[in-house]
């Protein structure tokens, strides 16, 4: 079997087991092995395939892995989808008391409760919601 075939199945196989991990080690070690399967159509030492998937494994794992982790750290991700529903107004279907109330909200029924827990909105209001708190729509009277 030819060494570059050799060094492109490892190659893959570390790219696959990066999937498993996520850690982005073992895809360094996967660019190591397919710099050294494009070394090994050019000379055939098998020292050199060596040299160069350890110098390029190194440069990926010193140079690369640190920006990517930062780049896919820093990011702010997707909003909670609860989180989008803050602020939008919503319609009092039931009663809404400090231990009572349903909302109809974006088209769903929400359990609601006031955001002042004094405060009683009847049915046909229009309230805003504060903030969701678990499954509860935590909600006040529109000014």
């Amino acid at each position: 079997m030819p060494a570059a075939l050799i060094w492109l199945i490892a190659a893959l196989a570390l790219a696959g087991a990066e999937a498993l991990t996520g850690d982005l080690f073992l895809l360094m070690l996967g660019g190591g092995a397919l710099a050294a399967a494009g070394s090994s159509l050019i000379f055939d030492d098998l020292w050199v395939h060596g040299a160069v998937f350890a110098v390029v494994s190194v440069l990926l794992l010193v140079l690369v892995r640190p920006a990517l982790r930062r780049h896919f750290n820093s990011g702010k991700g997707l909003p909670e989808p609860a989180k989008a529903l803050e602020g939008k107004s919503a319609l009092v279907l039931d009663r809404v008391g400090r231990h009572e109330g349903q909302v109809k909200l974006d088209g769903e029924v929400w359990t609601a409760r006031p955001l002042n827990e004094n405060e009683v909105y009847e049915p046909g209001d229009h309230v805003t919601v504060v903030e969701i708190d678990g499954a509860t729509a935590v909600v006040q009277k529109v000014v």
